[in-house]
């Protein structure tokens, strides 16, 4: 990890842990070399942090070109691999950010629901993520968050103190196979993701509650 990124890390852990009593669980399944595709569920403006905090790892993140806007911005987002995508064609923007990062052995994060759900509950994938995979052959993390939309939910400004969990869990490997199945297989892959989320359970005791 770079310096910035690096206490960037350590601070917002802190926090994290301080104010929603944040763990992760199965850390050790997150280890791997080369390309990774991190894909998990999206409830919050939390999402993004608690990822990278939950991983030992710096990835890479996308973000609206027009937060480039702020000079503090411009400064600080390049040294916490945040990725500006062009907001005139976000979605062909983001397909070849997310693609350019993996071919040079990195990991990145997206979202296959591809936008925040406003109720909590998982949506359906779109077909990007299984495009992406298919077409770099980038193992994919799935990850699941418990508690951030309890915590800050898409609408609201004030933050509420609830516990965050966060479930790592196998890393999926699609075959040739899997891959070279038409346009078809694009959203097959998808849901197969979102499936890997869904499946993540989360201990009772650690499920969000307010303080």
């Amino acid at each position: 990890m770079r310096l910035t990124y690096r206490l960037c890390h350590l601070a917002a852990s802190l926090v994290a842990k301080l104010l929603f009593r944040h763990r992760v669980l199965h850390a050790e399944r997150a280890k791997h070399t080369g390309p990774l595709l991190i894909v998990a569920n999206h409830a919050s403006y939390f999402d993004p942090p608690l990822v990278a905090i939950s991983l030992a790892t710096d990835i890479h993140f996308l973000a609206r070109s027009t937060l480039y806007s702020n000079p503090v911005a411009r400064w600080l987002f390049p040294r916490l691999n945040v990725v500006p995508v062009d907001q005139d064609k976000p979605e062909v923007g983001s397909l070849k950010a997310v693609m350019r990062i993996l071919k040079a052995g990195e990991q990145v994060l997206i979202f296959p629901e591809g936008q925040r759900s406003l109720d909590g509950n998982l949506q359906p994938a779109e077909a990007g993520a299984g495009f992406i995979a298919a077409k770099t052959r980038a193992a994919v993390l799935p990850m699941r968050i418990f508690g951030a939309h309890e915590a800050l939910p898409p609408g609201e400004k004030k933050i509420k103190l609830r516990r965050i969990t966060v479930v790592i869990g196998n890393i999926l490997h699609f075959t040739d196979e899997d891959c070279n199945a038409g346009k078809g297989a694009y959203q097959h892959l998808s849901d197969r993701m979102m499936q890997a989320i869904a499946s993540l359970e989360c201990p009772p005791e650690l499920l969000p509650k307010a303080r």
